[in-house]
């Protein structure tokens, strides 16, 4: 019996052992994850910094060309018209459903407000509902023959 305490006890030195390395395997390799993510992010952020530095100048260069012909406070005024323009754009472009004016998701009747059902929940688990027919069951035409006035009749 002695043999098998000792056994017992170097199997679970042994386990430990491995779950030990396992550890330190799974923690440098999150931490090798970690250091490119938030390299991405930096660069990600410097890009976001350069584009919006680049828009102001454009944004500028837009006023000083109009300031040519109009005074200076008119082709500041046609500047800012053009950029929010462009930031309206932007934001229609990024929206799921291009088009609606409904508030929030759905309008708060499961709708947007072209009248149609959403694709999906806002939590992106699929569809809610099943889609609606466009023409009325009894309306359809039937496979068998049958019209839409006596639906039980079969030839």
């Amino acid at each position: 019996m002695d043999r098998m305490d000792h056994l017992e006890h170097l199997d679970r030195r042994l386990i430990d052992e491995l779950a030990q390395v396992a550890r330190e395997t799974v923690r440098d390799e999150l931490r090798r994850q970690t250091r490119t993510q938030r390299r991405r992010a930096t660069l990600y952020a410097a890009s976001g910094a350069a584009a919006l530095y680049a828009g102001a100048a454009l944004a500028l260069t837009v006023g000083l060309v109009l300031a040519i012909g109009l005074p200076g406070w008119a082709s500041a005024l046609i500047t800012a018209a053009l950029l929010g323009v462009a930031a309206h754009l932007l934001r229609t472009a990024a929206r799921p459903h291009g088009s609606g004016t409904g508030t929030g998701y759905g309008a708060g009747h499961g709708h947007t407000a072209s009248g149609h059902a959403p694709a999906a929940p806002p939590n992106g688990t699929g569809v809610p509902y099943p889609p609606m027919p466009s023409v009325a069951p009894d309306a359809a035409p039937r496979r068998d023959g049958a019209g839409a006035e006596d639906p039980h009749r079969r030839t």
